[in-house]
């Protein structure tokens, strides 16, 4: 569906890019993450059309391209970071506007169903909660019926059931055998619904594979968390406010906390938000 090549991206002498290669299978869900300034956002914004790549080759189903044509915008679409609507607009009156910009794709009322807005068609875009208004987003993203869909960071801001009610919808085009490039900046977002993740950091991708396989590549131990203080942040790497330790003597690990006086904490099995802290020792935020 998208293949990249050696894709470099350099502002002045800057290298945000420095020559990555990846591949997405048709109906997969591919997941491109890193800390802030990893290169996310370039690469996504070159593929979506945005910016001028430097050096590398694009291949856009199955042909070599050098720019985003109007042919192939045709058959992608795109959930920005931010995206900014007509707030006097319903949100029928919204999916109409996107909807005569294509040639082809999905009627508005299909796609007020896809995305549970069926009750709120009337209702105008400023009074929508947020949830709402990133679910008529990411229907926007596929009201002409595209083949591969760009969603970066498309449930930001959203509260948990906002979010996984985004999750369905995703799987469900996802079923439907289209191919979605996802990035994110919750790590249980990729591990959940990612076929492929690919780990960026430094403009280099220094690891790519399923989330289990990465977790199983990574040959972590058990891990247990404890709230980061100073009797703690000696213990393990800090990581959002608590500390990571990773052993093999869990036992051992225990006593030691107990010794500092700390009796809260949590004792699990490795995620894929270990694998990411190990590689690249940053927060998907950092």
């Amino acid at each position: 569906m998208l293949k990249v090549k050696n894709l470099k991206k350099l502002y002045g002498q800057f290298e945000a890019l420095k020559g990555i290669s990846f591949e997405i299978e048709r109906g997969s869900i591919f997941s491109l993450l890193g800390p802030n300034g990893a290169g996310k956002t370039t690469t996504v914004e070159i593929l979506e059309g945005l910016r001028k790549k430097t050096e590398g080759e694009i291949y856009y189903f199955g042909k070599k391209t050098e720019f985003v044509s109007r042919e192939i915008k045709e058959k992608i679409g795109v959930c920005l970071q931010k995206t900014e609507l007509f707030k006097e607009l319903t949100v029928i009156e919204t999916l109409k506007l996107f909807r005569g910009f294509y040639k082809r794709g999905f009627e508005p009322e299909a796609i007020l169903n896809l995305v549970g807005l069926k009750e709120k068609a009337k209702s105008r875009v400023k009074n929508l909660s947020g949830g709402q208004y990133q679910r008529l987003v990411l229907g926007l993203s596929f009201i002409n019926d595209p083949e591969l869909i760009f969603l970066d960071e498309p449930t930001t801001g959203l509260d948990p059931q906002s979010r996984r009610h985004v999750w369905e919808i995703i799987r469900n085009f996802k079923n439907q055998g289209k191919t979605i490039f996802l990035t994110t900046h919750y790590m249980e977002e990729a591990e959940k619904l990612a076929d492929i993740v690919c780990i960026i950091d430094n403009g280099e991708i220094i690891e790519s594979g399923s989330p289990q396989n990465l977790i199983e590549k990574s040959n972590l131990n058990v891990i247990v968390e404890v709230p980061k203080n100073e009797k703690t942040r000696h213990l393990g790497k800090i990581f959002n406010n608590k500390v990571i330790i990773e052993t093999k003597d869990v036992r051992k690990t225990i006593q030691e906390i107990l010794k500092v006086g700390i009796e809260n904490f949590i004792v699990r099995h490795p995620t894929l938000e270990d694998v990411f802290l190990r590689l690249t020792g940053k927060g998907l935020r950092d």
